[in-house]
């Protein structure tokens, strides 16, 4: 995320200490990013994911593929991501143009765009970094890098490329970045800062996660040393140690590390390339590790102790470390006290929940202080959207790359499978719900039930957790059977027909869970017609 805020308190325990420094941007609202290799996952996919954890635009669009005649252009924007429906041209300007090629591929228009027809998919995270990196006369925010090419690559390799090639010729504007890029055989770790003043090119590293290991990326960067001499495992810009002497980030005598050089500190002001976020999830795969949450750098990515699955995935993006000494909950304690036995128990209040905001916290440890430890949890209630994306080199592009998509907050709401075959979305979806209150949007449907189940978590989460895994067990167990009839109709009546049939499943899908989490909101307001 590009936005910053000082009302979010990330997620670091409160005993750690915070170093005030003018030159790194700190407190981005923040993301996550899991990926994992082939070799790493129960079925063979290749994964990546985003959480789009701020005020981004919601609205989702199925752009077609397109052919233009020679000396055609392409225009650069800036301020796509926060527009309220698809045609929306608010606030939005033209950095500049570019050649466009004769023929493009087909994408999913998310505010970060995330797969194209070709099963190549992204992932995104802000690293923010040192802020005199950052030169606003460069052509490309980096949602933009993303935009092209996704309409003009096939594999990460090449995307990795095209993107070093266009920050190298018409400039990078954005902040540091990482994007976690995928295809079917492969993904890589690609981090991007600014030249700074002088120049308005880049600097960029990329690393190939091994195909049997997974990653994360959380808003730090993470890439240490670069083997340049290893071009399947690592790829840079030509000018990346260049840059660095120059503006004394490295004396050239240490060992270079990449993100100790770019971004210098983490977001708390600490020498470190991790933090809360990637520690818990790298952790969680690979426990046998014993990963030390002190140390400088942790390894950006781990072999997990078992593969992993999508729905893996899924799960670590609802994460709220309950159960840890992270848990913003584990002190709300009330006294229970059962009407047949009579025994009284302590439990968490059904009032607490994962998600309260800087006030709510304020006024709890107002009454007593060190009541609540704001922590930043990997699923936050600011999240626009998230994406868990699968790609699958055995089958056709159409049905081999799935976008399993979520609106609003993913520790609550449900994930609707999103195929690269799938040529429209419902009207509901091209409608942002973040501008203002719209029933026309279909965020208010997910975040209205969302929002009335955190009023009294500790009861509401029954059904709404009930609900989230229905869906999630659906979408895998009709997934075989959606890959047999996308065949099936292709063999037999055509790639047009079999697109159909994917567009229509998943509007079927969309339509099921919008309804199922609008019944969820009525039910809340009726068992809370006395009060909250």
């Amino acid at each position: 995320m590009k936005l910053l805020s000082s009302l979010i308190i990330l997620g670091l325990f409160a005993t750690q200490s915070v170093t005030a420094q003018t030159n790194y941007a700190k407190d981005p609202e923040s993301c996550t990013s899991i990926m994992a290799g082939k070799k790493a996952t129960t079925d063979g996919s290749v994964i990546t994911s985003h959480t789009c954890d701020s005020w981004y635009r919601t609205w989702v669009n199925m752009v077609p593929a397109e052919s233009y005649e020679k000396d055609t252009v392409m225009n650069i924007y800036d301020g796509r991501m926060h527009t309220e429906f698809v045609a929306d041209q608010t606030h939005v300007n033209i950095k500049g143009q570019i050649p466009q090629v004769r023929k493009t591929y087909a994408f999913m228009d998310t505010s970060y765009p995330c797969i194209n027809e070709k099963q190549l998919g992204m992932g995104e995270t802000t690293i923010s970094g040192r802020r005199e990196l950052v030169n606003p006369k460069g052509m490309f925010m980096i949602e933009e890098l993303q935009r092209v090419a996704l309409q003009r690559c096939t594999t990460a390799r090449e995307a990795i490329r095209l993107m070093g090639d266009l920050i190298k010729q018409y400039g990078y504007a954005d902040s540091g970045e990482c994007l976690t890029i995928a295809d079917p055989e492969e993904v890589w770790h690609f981090e991007v800062f600014g030249e700074g003043q002088e120049n308005i090119g880049g600097v960029w590293a990329a690393v190939r996660i091994p195909d049997d290991h997974v990653g994360v990326s959380a808003n730090i960067s993470r890439i240490g040393t670069l083997n340049l001499k290893d071009p399947d495992h690592y790829m840079a810009s030509a000018n990346v140690f260049e840059v660095a002497k120059k503006l004394g980030y490295w004396d050239g005598k240490e060992p270079f590390k990449f993100w100790k050089a770019y971004s210098g500190k983490n977001y708390s002001g600490q020498l470190k390339s991790f933090s809360t976020r990637e520690h818990f999830i790298l952790n969680a795969l690979a426990p046998s590790l014993q990963l030390d949450d002190k140390a400088e750098e942790l390894p950006i990515s781990v072999k997990p102790d078992k593969p992993i699955s999508a729905t893996d995935v899924m799960a670590l993006l609802r994460e709220t470390y309950e159960g840890t000494p992270l848990d913003m909950t584990h002190n709300l304690k009330v006294t229970v006290k059962d009407r047949k036995t009579g025994v009284i128990d302590t439990l968490i209040s059904p009032k607490a929940n994962p998600w309260m905001r800087p006030d709510e916290v304020k006024m709890l440890n107002g009454i007593k202080e060190g009541t609540v430890k704001s922590v930043r949890n990997i699923a936050v209630p600011q999240c626009a959207y998230s994406t868990v994306i699968q790609l699958r080199g055995w089958l056709p592009d159409a049905i081999g790359g799935v976008v399993w998509f979520s609106m609003d907050n993913p520790g609550q709401s449900p994930r609707v499978p999103i195929f690269c075959g799938v040529t429209d979305l419902p009207a509901m979806y091209k409608i942002c719900g973040n501008h203002r209150y719209r029933e026309d949007a279909a965020l208010w449907h997910y975040r209205r039930a969302n929002k009335l189940a955190a009023l009294k978590w500790g009861t509401a989460r029954k059904v709404m957790e009930k609900n989230i895994h229905h869906f999630e067990e659906k979408g895998q167990r009709e997934l075989p059977f959606v890959e047999t009839q996308y065949q099936r109709i292709l063999q037999s009546e055509g790639e047009k027909a079999a697109c159909a049939y994917l567009t229509e499943y998943t509007a079927d899908f969309i339509g099921a869970t919008l309804l199922r989490w609008d019944e969820m909101a009525n039910q809340y307001w009726i068992e809370s017609r006395f009060g909250f």
